[in-house]
């Protein structure tokens, strides 16, 4: 594998932070002042570069774009970010749970329509 492969990978992937926070900004249109807010929200954590400045991946602006759809609608930015968080967090169980019930179908483990697993008496 060359160094050009190596690079190509990573910027295809989107949890790869490749966008400095000047960059991220310009992308939403929006200020290095509301990067730095939906981080102390905790609804991203940016990584840094050696020289400590925050890196953004794809992933995270998407997010960030979401937070700011809502801010823009008159959302404060503590409340988009917690309904950021919240629509992630169903997304992930509304996943899990189409998988589940792909298992249900193909007869996958733990589908033997018993009573284990489930906390139930008798």
């Amino acid at each position: 594998m060359t160094g050009d492969d190596s690079l190509g990978g990573r910027l295809d992937d989107d949890d790869y932070p490749a966008y400095t926070m000047g960059r991220a900004a310009e992308l939403l249109g929006t200020t290095p002042g509301f990067l730095r807010a939906i981080g102390e929200a905790r609804l991203i954590t940016p990584l840094r570069s050696e020289g400590g400045h925050r890196r953004y991946s794809r992933y995270q602006l998407r997010i960030a774009a979401r937070a700011r759809e809502l801010v823009d609608q008159g959302t404060p930015v503590e409340a988009a970010c917690r309904i950021v968080i919240l629509e992630d967090q169903l997304e992930e169980a509304q996943r899990i749970n189409a998988e589940f019930r792909r298992a249900a179908a193909a007869g996958g483990p733990g589908t033997s329509g018993g009573a284990e697993g489930r906390g139930a008496s008798g």
